[in-house]
């Protein structure tokens, strides 16, 4: 018996309010002009460097949260820019249009 049904025993008569779900995916600001998104190598290793975001720098650390998270790897927020760790210049491509983003690809 869950939490649910020993409060309908306790208070019969109490009528439960419908809670409306907001969602969060959509609350990062989009931009009319592309997002950069560029390969380097940075001490020899391969690194996507995204920028050329002009919103707020919260959601532009939220969105380099959720890509770093979808695709489990490792980068960092400096500067106005996302680094990610690794040429996922494709995936990150894709991903950001599925969100409704502009990508440009520079570099190779």
């Amino acid at each position: 018996m869950d939490l649910q049904d020993q409060l309908k025993k306790l208070f019969p008569d109490h009528m439960q309010e419908e809670t409306e779900s907001v969602e969060e995916e959509n609350s990062i600001w989009l931009q009319d002009e592309p997002l950069i998104c560029k390969y380097e190598k940075r001490k020899g290793k391969p690194t996507t460097i995204i920028e050329g975001y002009t919103g707020a720098d919260e959601d532009f650390k939220l969105l380099a949260k959720e890509l770093k998270t979808k695709l489990s790897v490792g980068g960092s927020f400096k500067d106005d820019t996302i680094i990610i760790q690794g040429d996922y210049r494709d995936k990150i491509m894709a991903i950001l249009k599925e969100k409704g983003f502009k990508v440009k690809r520079v570099g190779g």
